[in-house]
């Protein structure tokens, strides 16, 4: 069988190519696919020259005992494991993986049948070993680096929600503890605005830890509670949270008076988190001396809520990337970089959306769009909501 092999090598790689072509998604360079069918096939012809030489041991060692081994793979086992990865990285399937041998087995079949080649039965059982145990390994192989592969995203997934968790909980926790030293500071009454304050970034901790648990015990999510609040009531409390902030102080932070009739209706926990978020970070970046600026106008059936800073505008290209978790405006890391990640993912599970303008030179301006409440829906009144 070997010099059969040997004789049509090329003719069975060809034939092999062409089954490949017939079956979809299967755009591998020949390069890509090293450790295929053609190397298989050279080992295969090793294995049956070393046997018909007498000479076992040789062979064994190229394409591994009946039955595979499970303490070293052979040369066929080696190469087969690197094509299951190759496979896998292509984005292939499993089923695949076994096409590959398959097509080369069958070629030798078809072609050994068309030029009346007679083989012996212990060519065949070793055909059928070589071509077990490299379908075995590369199986093997595939399969485990496409759970290490699935394991790693689950994983990175894991630490990009505890990310979110403690960047929350920072937030709610420092806005806290920044009310709580004016409160000591300058003697004010618990019940004026920064006690207000204080009182709303514990609610949201308690929020965020009672979340926490629900998810912890697999408990089904819960339903994001909407109601219909005056805009004008949701900029003050923002207003009055974000002036806490030591570095509000080194620049000049701005609130445009908006339409007092002006109204939304949203989840206002998860919109003032967003926009805490976005008051924090335009602090962080503006320049000394800028100016920070909170506004909301009506646009058509949605209210706009933007903030605008003065970075001096995002570097090239970086507008499409400023989302993305874990990704920081500047060299400061005293962040996660999740601020705006998580801003996002909070405004669109509550139906909104949140887009950024670049201003070059001058700053951003970061939109939160809202639905505008219902003609006739009665908004709450400026109250304690935690």
């Amino acid at each position: 069988m070997h010099q059969f092999l040997v004789n049509n090598r090329e003719e069975l790689i060809e034939r092999c190519k062409e089954k490949v072509a017939q079956r979809p998604r299967r755009a591998a360079t020949d390069q890509q696919l090293v450790h295929g069918v053609p190397i298989f096939l050279e080992q295969l012809i090793r294995t049956l020259e070393a046997e018909e030489l007498g000479e076992s041991a040789e062979g064994t060692r190229i394409s591994g005992a009946s039955g595979g081994d499970g303490t070293a793979l052979s040369e066929i086992g080696l190469s087969a494991a690197a094509h299951g990865r190759e496979l896998l990285e292509l984005g292939f399937t499993v089923d695949q993986v076994v096409h590959d041998y398959g097509d080369l087995c069958q070629a030798i079949t078809d072609l050994a049948v068309e030029r009346d080649a007679p083989f012996s039965v212990n060519e065949f059982r070793t055909l059928n070993r070589c071509l077990d145990n490299a379908i075995a390994d590369a199986v093997t192989e595939f399969s485990y680096q496409r759970d290490l592969s699935r394991f790693e995203e689950q994983a990175a997934e894991a630490n990009q929600r505890i990310g979110f968790l403690v960047h929350e909980l920072r937030n709610a926790l420092g806005t806290a503890k920044l009310a709580v030293g004016a409160l000591e500071l300058s003697n004010m009454p618990i019940t004026g605005a920064t006690g207000a304050v204080l009182k709303r970034s514990l609610g949201a901790l308690q929020k965020l830890i009672d979340k926490t648990i629900d998810e912890v015990r697999s408990s089904p999510r819960p339903t994001i509670v909407r109601e219909v609040f005056l805009v004008t009531d949701f900029l003050a409390d923002a207003a009055a949270t974000a002036r806490l902030d030591p570095k509000a102080h080194l620049c000049r932070f701005e609130v445009v008076p908006a339409d007092p009739a002006l109204s939304v209706e949203a989840n206002r926990g998860i919109l003032s988190a967003a926009l805490g978020n976005l008051l924090q970070n335009a602090f962080k970046f503006t320049r000394p001396n800028g100016i920070v600026q909170l506004r909301a106008v009506q646009d058509g059936s949605r209210v706009l809520i933007q903030v605008q800073d003065g970075c001096g505008g995002l570097p090239a290209g970086s507008a499409s990337r400023i989302f993305i978790p874990f990704s920081q405006r500047s060299d400061d890391r005293t962040g996660l970089g999740l601020g705006l990640s998580i801003a996002r993912k909070s405004v669109e599970a509550d139906g909104g959306t949140l887009s950024v303008q670049d201003l070059p030179g001058l700053g951003c301006v970061f939109t939160i769009s809202v639905e505008l409440a219902p003609s006739g829906a009665a908004p709450i009144g400026a109250q304690d909501r935690t």
